[in-house]
């Protein structure tokens, strides 16, 4: 029961989001005046997606989306298991955190669409390469967040683990990584719009498939109702994507972090 009134709920956040979204949307549009030849507002995208004369249109940005929506999906979930596991051998060998680091965020300063090219030459231009840069966006924001919420487990709780004989090992599963939960899917939030994006940045430059290189062509030949659906439909994911990790979350910290759950 408890689990179905978190699900509403967040539907309904979720809608809330999209309505508001939707206002500030078209009130722009009008408000400013812009162009009708470049600008379209929802209800003109509305109006697209549900003429029955758009059938094809439809059916190819379906299309588009499903080969997207496994791009950003692989990116996420892979990023996240990479950014976790090195998070953990991070607590447990501080040196290595200490090696490895510096190197990580040095990486992170170098510009995305400057990586792509070479990770499309080393990978090809195909889903491994999608999959890299989706990952690596998502990978950031997990590996600091986690490693930090690892650390912050209150000193009390690991000295009593050792008072009772529990191993490093022990007590990173049982005491700190619980507690590094709500870090974990606070960073799993902010990274699915981020594994959508590196999709989307790598459907442009590497892939030409999916919505991202769909939207690029839209540009280039002015299909701008086709391209201010595809806008539309990223958006839209991305709300989604955020309130199913939302309802995961609540379910996890029930299950295993209960005084960190969330009530109702």
């Amino acid at each position: 029961m408890k689990a179905a009134l978190r699900l509403l709920r967040g539907i309904g956040g979720a809608a809330l989001s999209v309505v508001v979204i939707c206002g500030l949307w078209q009130l722009l549009v009008k408000g400013l005046h812009l162009d009708p030849f470049l600008t379209r507002g929802p209800l003109d995208v509305w109006r697209y997606l549900t003429d029955p004369a758009h059938d094809a249109e439809r059916a190819l940005l379906w299309q588009a989306t499903r080969t997207t929506a496994v791009d950003a999906m692989i990116g996420l979930i892979g990023g996240t298991l990479a950014a976790l596991i090195t998070a953990l051998a991070f607590a447990v060998w501080r040196g290595v955190e200490q090696t490895l680091l510096p190197i990580a965020m040095a990486l992170r300063a170098v510009p995305l669409v400057a990586m792509t090219p070479l990770i499309a030459l080393v990978f090809g231009r195909g889903l491994a390469a999608v999959t890299v840069i989706a990952g690596i966006v998502t990978f950031f924001p997990v590996l600091v967040n986690v490693s930090l919420a690892l650390r912050a487990v209150p000193r009390s709780s690991t000295d009593l683990m050792r008072a009772y004989g529990a191993g490093p090992f022990s007590t990173l599963l049982r005491v700190q990584l619980p507690g590094a939960l709500p870090a974990l899917f606070a960073a799993m939030r902010v990274a699915a719009p981020l594994a959508l994006v590196g999709a989307l940045l790598a459907e442009w430059l590497a892939t030409g498939k999916g919505l991202g290189y769909l939207m690029l062509a839209s540009v280039t030949t002015f299909e701008l109702d086709r391209m201010w659906a595809g806008v539309t439909i990223v958006t839209a994911a991305s709300i989604l994507l955020y309130t199913l990790i939302s309802f995961i979350e609540q379910l996890t910290l029930t299950r295993y972090a209960p005084d960190q759950a969330q009530t109702l």
